[in-house]
């Protein structure tokens, strides 16, 4: 069978790859969980430990019970889309009309979605150097152009404004961020922001940014979306991507939206409408439950807990050699360097993996630039398990 050209641009995704070697390795009798047992501990993926709070999963059941599971709007419940926008109001200070906020199938099919409506074959579209792979493969997959755009720790390993400038050539189209970032957990400053959507601007660019992070956010320097930004009030080339699965911990429930110039809303309804038609009925009559006062208390007691954790592994792996060289301010990632002891984080992963039976993640997915000496922590994962982790990589490494 003859397969699509477009796949020879889509790379494998390594860090699912090792996420199944480690589950296997898991199963072994190495990894016994009996007494005297060491069962591997998973730091490799991007999964916060708690799940859907209680008046979400509450909500569901009574979604479910009414019998409200038939299609909706393509662009999602209007309840949810005026939901979301006090949300950017009390949150972030923001007036976003929920005309303008598209709800889709999970954070995935929002990049989906806007690559396909934005990028033209042999498009070029600017990212950094480390950054989330599938984000590069989504402009791919539209027949665009990912390139990759070295950045250092001194840059908090984001583009600058110079940067973009320096970069942007006759067929760039605009630039995809993510702020928080995965693999590094670090923001853009918003000052810095500002300046690449005003470069953009000035090429008549988009500034597509991913935001799934955005809720847990450590910083108040940072916790700023990029859509302040938006100085026309109607969103004329900045674009928001999010998600309820990392801040609202509802990653298997597949939801996500998008904030859209009010102008792409209908082309971007024609493609989910075509698609995958609507966002599961389901997920999003529980999401709706996700704004309510309890569940909002209930969400920053994570996101404190999170940042306690940060607070403990961050030093903990400097002690030991893996150099984290900037400080993450947000979601759940420490992205660290190896080459203390082992110039290949592929090999140094699969080392920790076998001998410790700690699973984390080799930089090879996330870039070209040095990404081989990096590798990536999660401290999605609870506090007994990060202490036994690091007593054990503790272990190995001396």
């Amino acid at each position: 069978m003859k397969l699509a050209s477009r796949l020879d641009h889509i790379e494998p995704f390594y860090v699912m790859e090792f996420a199944k070697a480690a589950v296997e390795l898991a199963r072994s009798p190495a990894c016994d969980a009996r007494p005297g047992g060491e069962p591997m501990i998973f730091l490799n993926i991007g999964e916060p430990d708690f799940t859907a709070p209680p008046l979400v999963r509450d909500a569901s059941d009574r979604a479910v019970a009414a019998g409200r599971t038939q299609y909706t709007d393509a662009t999602g419940l209007p309840a949810l889309r005026k939901a979301l926008s006090g949300w950017y109001a009390s949150h972030f200070g923001l007036s976003i009309d929920p005309r303008r906020i598209v709800v889709t199938a999970g954070a995935s099919a929002a990049l989906q979605l806007a690559c396909l409506a934005l990028v033209d074959r042999d498009d070029e579209v600017l990212l950094p150097d480390p950054s989330y792979p599938c984000n590069r493969h989504f402009v791919a997959a539209a027949e665009g152009k990912a390139m990759l755009v070295p950045a250092s720790p001194e840059e908090r390993f984001q583009l600058s404004a110079a940067k973009v400038q320096a970069a942007w050539g006759p067929r760039t189209r605009g630039v995809l961020l993510a702020s928080p970032s995965n693999p590094t957990g670090t923001s853009i400053d918003p000052d810095e922001m500002g300046r690449i959507v005003e470069v953009v601007r000035a090429h008549e660019g988009y500034t597509l940014v991913d935001e799934i992070y955005l809720g847990l956010s450590f910083d108040d320097r940072y916790g700023h979306s990029a859509l302040a930004h938006d100085k026309s009030g109607a969103g004329d080339d900045v674009i928001s991507i999010n998600s309820f699965s990392k801040y609202f911990s509802m990653t298997g429930w597949r939801l996500g939206w998008l904030v859209v110039p009010e102008a792409l809303v209908a082309p971007i309804e024609k493609l989910a409408q075509n698609l995958y038609i609507c966002p599961s009925a389901p997920a999003q009559h529980a999401a709706l439950a996700c704004f309510e006062p309890e569940s909002i208390a209930e969400y920053e007691r994570r996101r404190a807990e999170f940042h306690a954790r940060r607070d403990f592994l961050v030093p903990a792996l400097n002690a030991m050699g893996l150099t984290v060289p900037v400080m993450p301010d947000g979601a759940f990632y420490a992205w660290a360097d190896c080459s203390q002891h082992n110039a290949s984080s592929w090999d140094f992963c699969h080392e920790v993996m076998q001998r410790a039976h700690v699973a984390i993640t080799p930089g090879r997915d996330f870039g070209h630039h040095g990404t081989e000496r990096y590798v990536r922590l999660s401290y999605a994962s609870s506090m007994a398990h990060l202490h036994e982790a690091v007593e054990r990589l503790r272990r190995m490494l001396a």
